[in-house]
């Protein structure tokens, strides 16, 4: 045999085309950012016609040239994108301010004092706040599409970049994902600066920092990482930096793009990171040591690390006294075990250990499974999947009638299906309360996880029973307990085991007791408050 063959020419070829659409597409993206990064040029019309060329000519992006100065002798252009701008503000104090202000003084390239043209209008007549100088391309760009309006002039290879962002958007409203009934009921929007001063109202100290960059090759979407300096860990800032600098996407246009690129258990069912569109949950997070994450257009923030007890709680335990805040968290940790296990038990109970019942119970549980062709595994199967089909309906439908139909819907397939003899009327009954009780879980991210593993353990306890039960719940909670948030257990203060924090994971003990911050999370700056306890005043 000759192990030597050479190679076929439509392989060489194929290979050697391949090769030059890859150098060619190098190429091209070297070549584009050569022309981004090009300087501007001295004459205004160059660098009108490169602008109208790196657009495509857009109908969206408007060029509007004038002349300032007595007799008009130096031609400027304003350049901006339209729909990003505030109008009435461009027109008030950058377009009056050239066109009305300076039409009767002589523009020199030495008007006063020796400064510039550019130092003039800079210091003397643009009655703006923030201005910036550019002087290539790369700049240019990036300024104009971030709401800011480009003033060019002729003969100079500078310009200025001024803040003018405007446009529609949505106004601060309630959130409609995470519904309160006692505390603030603003949400975030989808502008990121709208957002990061919903959290600067909450915390008036200098110490709140904000680093800005952008991410995504294409989409260039601003991300920001907001913290308490002295109070969050720097290694916990240092690993956010780190995760978000090694993103190479093309886009990101939503915190989950975000979510998924830099979370740290992958292969697992329960979120490594908590989002919220309250700014009074984001600021709390904060005062306990986390890190924010803001993405520009949308309204959810992702803060880390985060643990589990953190998902069965709510903003307003911390606004409603101790003891309503602990029953509360009670009934959650309740509703979570019975969503998770209570078809699981019905089905083990039911097939391999009848003698749990009493016996009352387990007559009437066998008269009604007498006309019942189907296993029980098989008829809690059905009605979870009917019962998801009807939620997510429900969910994706407009709101005004999707309601209705998840509702009148299940109650129609349920008692159509108990009279048609395919499922007990035990059935619904299990699987109605597991489906209340997940409503009870506060964060949806958490709720979801729920609903995926209740049917490996349904599947599980029609082959093993209770016994097959026990064994997965445990083989669950040590994969909680290897799940980590930024180096942080997932399982704290459960696993490991922290005894100050305690008073705030499944009981919430008075403000006055809780004095110190997570242990874990923080550990510069741990004291919360040395508010001592009250005393009952003298009868």
């Amino acid at each position: 045999m000759n192990f030597f063959k050479p190679k076929s020419k439509k392989s060489i070829k194929s290979k050697w085309e391949e090769l030059q659409k890859k150098e060619n597409k190098q190429t091209v993206q070297q070549k584009q950012c050569k022309e981004e990064s090009e300087s501007l040029e001295p004459s205004l019309t160059d660098n009108v016609q490169r602008i109208k060329e790196l657009f495509g000519n857009s109908d969206d992006i408007i060029i509007r040239e004038i002349r300032i100065g007595k007799g008009g002798k130096i031609r400027a252009c304003i350049v901006f994108t339209d729909g990003l701008i505030d109008s009435q503000s461009t027109q008030n104090f950058i377009m009056e301010s050239l066109m009305v202000d300076l039409r009767m003084t002589d523009v020199e390239t030495e008007p006063f004092n020796g400064l510039t043209l550019l130092s003039y209008l800079k210091e003397m007549v643009l009655t703006v706040g923030d201005i910036q100088d550019i002087d290539d391309f790369t700049k240019l760009l990036d300024s104009l599409l971030n709401g800011k309006v480009i003033l060019l002039f002729d003969g100079y290879t500078e310009g200025f970049a001024i803040e003018m962002k405007g446009g529609k958007e949505r106004s601060v409203e309630e959130p409609t994902t995470e519904t309160t009934i006692r505390g603030p009921r603003e949400g975030f929007t989808e502008n990121i600066r709208v957002n990061t001063a919903l959290i600067r109202r909450k915390i008036k100290d200098h110490n709140l920092w904000i680093e800005s960059r952008k991410i995504g090759k294409v989409s260039k979407t601003n991300v920001s990482i907001m913290y308490i300096k002295g109070i969050a860990n720097d290694k916990i800032v240092e690993e956010v930096r780190r995760r978000l600098d090694r993103i190479k996407i093309d886009s990101i246009l939503e915190t989950g793009y975000i979510e998924e690129l830099i979370q740290d258990g992958v292969w697992t069912p329960f979120p490594t990171m908590y989002h919220t569109e309250r700014p009074d949950a984001i600021a709390a997070d904060l005062f306990e040591g986390r890190v924010a994450i803001l993405v520009d257009g949308t309204p959810f923030v992702i803060t880390v690390p985060v643990m589990f007890a953190q998902f069965l709680q709510s903003p307003e335990d911390y606004y409603n006294r101790a003891d309503i805040t602990t029953l509360l968290r009670l009934l959650r940790y309740i509703g979570f075990f019975i969503a998770l296990l209570a078809p699981s038990f019905y089905i083990a109970i039911t097939t391999f250990h009848q003698e749990m019942l009493p016996t009352l119970l387990l007559i009437t549980l066998a008269a009604q499974r007498e006309g019942v062709p189907f296993p029980a595994f098989i008829e809690a199967l059905a009605m979870e999947v009917s019962f998801e089909i009807l939620r997510e309906a429900g969910l994706r439908m407009p709101k005004a009638i999707g309601q209705a139909v998840s509702i009148v819907g299940t109650l129609v397939i349920g008692s159509a299906a108990v009279e048609a003899g395919f499922v007990s009327a035990a059935m619904v009954i299990v699987v109605a309360i597991t489906a209340i009780s997940s409503f009870i879980v506060s964060n949806y991210e958490l709720a979801i996880a729920i609903r995926m593993l209740r049917f490996p353990f349904m599947a599980i306890a029609a082959s093993f029973g209770l016994f097959g039960i026990i064994v997965a719940f445990i083989a669950l909670i040590l994969h909680m307990c290897s799940l980590r948030s930024f180096g942080i257990p997932f399982m704290a203060p459960f696993g490991p085991y922290i005894n100050e924090d305690q008073k705030d994971a499944i009981f919430r003990f008075p403000r006055w007791a809780m004095a110190k911050r997570p242990r874990l999370i923080s550990q510069t700056n741990t004291t919360r408050e040395d508010t001592p306890a009250p005393k009952p005043e003298p009868k």
